[in-house]
């Protein structure tokens, strides 16, 4: 079977194995002459990034590029930014690598030509609305993981280097207006970043099929996206080359960031303060502490995740379900405590303060409480 295709949901996706070579048509269909690079540090010399590069430069567009990202992007590195995107005359961002590359990109793209800082957009109310639209740089985003999905989000999570809280900065016009998913740009990822992402698409779609909230499109999406996790991520960590797996793969992180539209809760609650304060990575994090969350959300979703195993296969209902998730977890090597991350018991009165704000605990369908959270820190941990 030939994966590929020509998608506008929820924006326009050019998908399938070598569409990096059409990186220059997807600027133009953006409306971008001369593009800034952004991607991490991690990304900046390797072979993909290069060649995109090159691919920019034979095009006419030049091959300037901005990789001072850290692994969870903060204010600073926006700030740094929007100086490269100025200085160099650029009038659209290439977003270029996996979530810290995508994320830091399309801030600079929104950023660059408002005159709020940037915490002034956070995701609370409507303070959306005091940012200018028209000034808002066109996106062509380019993930070269599958994980978090930002290539089809409307936000970005940046980090207050001050306060070491995660924030959700939002606008309808972060969306890139282009992105283009090439399996083959995912084929050299370490095996613990394909797992670390894996899994993180996975607590994307379980949460925002657990959610309470009403959103059929999103309850439908999420549930596929989980059956596509589970029969094609043993099957990229096996078979690092196999790009039909992989190309399952960045479907289902795509899948995960539309349906989380319908909500998040308590997996991403704990996950953001621990990456924020520890520097953990992201989904890793949730892979760690997904099985006290399905436990505590239990009562709440105990026959809704009998029918996801039922779709997904897996006999013996939310049980069953619940010692999939294990089984999973322990095939890849994921571990078994926040403890072996880094994180420890010092700091859970704060962790816990810091879930509690954090926007995601509006989708979970127990109610978070300090105890509760408490609990849940001390059981992950």
């Amino acid at each position: 079977m030939e994966l590929k295709g020509n998608w506008s949901y929820p924006t326009n996706i050019r998908f399938g194995e070598g569409r990096i070579a059409e990186i220059a048509d997807a600027c133009a269909q953006a409306g971008i002459g001369k593009p800034l690079l952004v991607t991490d540090r991690g990304l900046a010399n390797l072979d993909i990034t290069t060649y995109a590069l090159d691919l920019m430069e034979a095009s006419g567009l030049g091959r300037a590029m901005f990789a001072e990202v850290d692994p969870n992007p903060n204010e600073k590195n926006v700030e740094d930014g929007i100086i490269a995107f100025r200085s160099g005359g650029h009038d659209g961002v290439i977003a270029f690598g996996g979530g810290s590359g995508l994320d830091l990109g399309k801030m600079v793209a929104f950023a660059a030509g408002q005159t709020r800082p940037v915490w002034d957009f956070e995701d609370v109310g409507d303070w959306w609305t005091r940012a200018n639209p028209d000034v808002i740089a066109p996106i062509v985003a380019v993930p070269t993981t599958a994980g978090t999905g930002s290539e089809v989000g409307r936000a970005s999570v940046i980090t207050d280097s001050k306060t070491h809280v995660k924030k959700i900065i939002f606008h309808p016009k972060v969306m890139p207006s282009v992105v283009i998913c090439d399996p083959e740009l995912t084929a050299g990822m370490p095996e613990i970043i394909t797992i670390g992402t894996g899994m993180d698409a996975f607590a994307h779609c379980l949460e925002a099929f657990s959610s309470p909230h009403y959103h059929p499109m999103s309850q439908g999406i999420a549930l596929e996206g989980m059956r596509l996790v589970k029969e094609n991520l043993p099957k990229v960590v096996a078979d690092p080359n196999d790009l039909e797996a992989r190309a399952h793969m960045m479907s289902a992180a795509m899948m995960g960031a539309t349906a989380f539209q319908k909500g998040l809760g308590a997996v991403h609650a704990l996950s953001h303060p621990s990456g924020a304060v520890y520097n953990t990575h992201h989904g890793m994090t949730n892979a760690v502490v997904i099985p006290p969350v399905l436990k505590l959300n239990r009562p709440m979703i105990e026959g809704k995740i009998g029918e996801a195993a039922s779709y997904l296969g897996i006999s013996g209902g939310f049980d069953g379900f619940y010692d999939y998730v294990m089984q999973l977890r322990e095939d890849m090597n994921v571990p078994d405590k926040l403890s072996d991350l880094g994180v420890d018991t010092n700091r859970i009165a704060e962790l816990t303060e810091m879930a509690l704000k954090d926007p995601s605990c509006g989708g979970n369908p127990v109610e978070l409480t300090e105890e509760n959270v408490t609990q849940l820190f001390q059981d992950c941990i």
